[in-house]
């Protein structure tokens, strides 16, 4: 009769973070941690004592920000030295390959130990060894030419050198410092003041360099304006002799002064020629009648015409003054009249005359402006051809004062080269030089060792949680409810036994393993309390693969039934059967194939343990067909005769996920015990195998965990209330002890 699994189950939180879960899993590792840790740290101690001490040597350079020039001569070079690009750019040339190649070549460190190629080839080296050993990898090409091995060899030197060269600029200041590793101490500070004396010596051949660069352009240049000064001031001389040229500055003064007063004198002349230009015209419009020019305000006010009009008034004043007192005839009045006469006919004379002298002042005065401006434009045709040969004779001056002022700096500049070349002051000193140092600085064996342990330390946790997170087997009540859905019927402790042996078949009656023996009974104890409502008689014992212990759990518990109940053990696995072997009965014993077979009786195959009292069926002779024999109906009406006869049958079956006969006995069995190996098997291949019993409607009583370390378990609370109970001491399990032996029963 069949009875539906029953499964005990607790409900776990998987959001929840148990911490002494973390705390258990260190605990379960922890001599493999620290065995890891120790090994890890052995071992990195003996790689750093054999390692070669490096020493480090240091030097602080200061670069000049302000160089100690004799002369200013900066614009030669081109250098800013009071910019931070400036100590940035001597920093990288102390960098440089050309400053390092230079220390190289001074110190000959090609030929050097420690950094010949050659003789480092000669010391153990893994990666040429690993070559060595595989053919197939690449190797070096040896058929190159002597220039190109040099080549390489001095690049090898190099790259070692500047690995090991370190160069920094200290911030806010004009210090660098430069520091080299070295095996030697004497050599590490000597490659450091090395470096610093290259770096000063490179700038002053450069200095030097361009010095006599400079020199060497500025006297190309300096001949070629000695040619230009000489050619313009030859040429000058030629202009100046062939305009007569001797000053020409005094001769435009005195043009131009001359030229000034001629435009006075012709000022004064055109205002003159206009003023007589009137007078002359007045009188030409009046010259018929002379008489009429005495009104003319120019001829009347003539001091001459004034006095002869002045006569001519009076005389006529006289005869106006005689007319009232002498007749016409009257020789008084005659005389009067004729001096009248006479007066007036002078007036017209002089009139005539100075009109006469009007004309000629005009005409003169006309002539003489005609004159000046001719004088002018003389003089001014004069003053600018004077005026074009001093702009041209400016013109070649300047040039010769140009080339000259041009070859004067050349020259100046020409010396302050020849004396900066002479004079050359370094841009950087050693402040602090470098010595050899006492104590190497590399390796640091205290914080390599240290520092190895604790981080072998780490790595064995990460290690130890790895594997726990890898590892799905059962190891825990907790497993087998939570992972499995099923109960712990029990567990059986891991038991010492010798090298490639397995447990001693009596091993349960041992009075020293008292605990083993416990631990059987108790599984006794759960099966049959839990089986207490239902008769379960038979009942047949798997595991999930090969090598979980389910014959042993079948012997023994069928050694703990046998002590309360009449027990019979079949073993079911006729594929690879284990009670014959342990009970050391020979390869050919019939039993459980030979019955069902029918060739043999059930009387013929029955075996009695005499210590034990248990009776035995063994697998018998192995068919080639189990399965077949397992679903016949002949294995039926086995069960069930065997049944009236016992009461309890344990029957040894197959793996689950080996065949399907496991399935095929339980159909005849009142209650099913899976066999586990603690922190063996895997969660997916268990969980597999029930899943077949389970779909097959088989019954599971629960669960025995096998080959438990409880001693381990212990530390980590993992089995409590299922193993206190071992801590019983020797009295107890040795009353429990079956005190005789049952007696032998041949086959009947």
């Amino acid at each position: 009769m069949n009875f539906p699994a029953q499964t005990n189950t607790v409900t776990a939180n998987d959001d929840t973070i148990d911490l002494q879960n973390f705390f258990q899993v260190i605990l379960r590792f922890k001599w493999r941690i620290l065995s890891l840790a120790f090994i890890v740290t052995l071992l990195a101690t003996v790689i750093v004592f054999s390692l070669t001490p490096k020493y480090f040597a240091k030097a602080t350079l200061l670069i000049e920000a302000e160089q100690a020039n004799v002369v200013s001569i900066e614009e030669v070079y081109g250098i800013n030295s009071n910019s931070q690009e400036y100590f940035v750019t001597q920093l990288e040339i102390l960098k440089s390959k050309h400053i390092s190649a230079r220390v190289i070549k001074r110190l000959n460190l090609v030929n050097h130990p420690e950094f010949d190629p050659d003789q480092q080839a000669k010391k153990f080296n893994l990666v040429s060894f690993i070559k060595e050993k595989l053919p197939f990898l690449p190797q070096s090409v040896e058929d190159i030419s002597e220039k190109q091995q040099a080549y390489i060899r001095e690049q090898k030197v190099l790259t070692e050198f500047m690995s090991r060269l370190s160069i920094g600029l200290i911030k806010k200041t004009q210090l660098i410092t430069i520091s080299f590793e070295s095996e030697s101490p004497e050599l590490a500070a000597e490659v450091v003041n090395t470096v610093a004396e290259v770096y000063i010596d490179n700038h002053l051949e450069s200095k030097l360099a361009m010095t006599e660069k400079a020199s060497s352009w500025l006297n190309e240049r300096l001949s070629a304006l000695k040619t230009k000064l000489d050619d313009s001031e030859n040429y000058l001389q030629a202009y100046q002799n062939q305009e007569q040229l001797v000053d020409i500055d005094g001769v435009k003064g005195i043009e131009a002064k001359e030229l000034q007063e001629l435009n006075s004198l012709l000022s004064t002349a055109s205002q003159l020629r206009k003023k007589n230009e009137n007078i002359y015209k007045l009188v030409q419009d009046k010259k018929s009648d002379p008489r009429s020019l005495i009104s003319v305000p120019e001829v009347l006010n003539h001091k001459l015409i004034q006095s002869v009009n002045e006569a001519a008034q009076k005389s006529k004043t006289k005869v106006y003054e005689l007319q009232g007192t002498y007749g016409p005839k009257h020789p008084v009045m005659i005389a009067a009249q004729s001096e009248l006469r006479s007066v007036n006919d002078n007036l017209v004379q002089q009139v005539e005359l100075l009109v006469s002298g009007i004309t000629n002042e005009y005409l003169s005065a006309k002539a003489n402006e005609e004159a000046l401006q001719a004088a002018i434009k003389a003089k001014g045709q004069r003053f600018r051809e004077l005026s074009t040969l001093d702009t041209k004779q400016k013109e070649l001056k300047r040039e010769v004062e140009t080339n000259e002022q041009l070859y004067n700096a050349f020259f100046t500049r020409l010396k302050e080269t020849k004396e900066v070349g002479e004079f050359q002051s370094a841009n950087a000193r050693l402040t602090d030089p470098a010595q050899p140092p006492l104590l190497p600085a590399k390796p640091n064996k205290k914080l390599i060792i240290i520092m190895t342990f604790i981080l072998s330390l780490i790595f064995g946790l990460v290690l130890a949680f790895l594997f726990e997170f890898l590892n799905d087997g059962i190891r825990s009540v907790d497993d087998i409810e939570n992972k499995l859905k099923q109960r712990l019927l029990g567990l059986l402790p891991l038991q010492k036994t010798p090298r490639k042996q397995g447990l001693a078949l009596r091993h349960f009656f041992s009075s020293e393993e008292h605990s083993f023996s416990e631990a059987v009974r108790t599984i006794r104890t759960s099966l049959l309390l839990l089986n207490i409502e239902h008769d379960a008689k038979v009942i047949s014992v798997t595991s999930s693969v090969p090598g979980e212990g389910k014959t042993t759990v079948s012997l023994n518990l069928s050694f703990a039934l046998g002590q309360l109940e009449r027990v019979l053990l079949i073993d079911a696995d006729m594929r690879r059967p284990s009670v014959a072997k342990n009970f050391e009965l020979p390869s050919y014993q019939t039993g459980l194939s030979n019955i069902i077979a029918g060739t043999h009786s059930v009387e013929e195959c029955l075996i009695k343990d005499t210590q034990s009292g248990v009776d035995i069926i063994t697998a018998g002779t192995l068919p080639p067909n189990p399965q077949e024999l397992l679903a016949s109906s002949n294995f039926a009406n086995l069960i069930s005769s065997l049944k009236g006869k016992y009461d309890r049958i344990v029957i040894d079956t197959p793996p689950t996920q080996a065949v399907s006969d496991a399935i095929l006995v339980a159909q005849h069995s009142q209650s099913l015990v899976y066999v586990v190996k603690a922190d063996h098997t895997r969660e997916k291949m268990i969980q597999s195998g029930l899943g077949r019993l389970l779909s097959a409607g088989v019954r599971i009583d629960g669960i025995v965990l096998n080959q438990v370390d409880l001693k381990q378990a212990a530390k980590y609370g993992e089995y409590t209330g299922y193993y206190d109970q071992y801590g019983y001491n020797a009295q107890v399990a040795s009353d429990n002890t079956i005190a005789t032996s049952k007696p032998e029963t041949s086959h009947s």
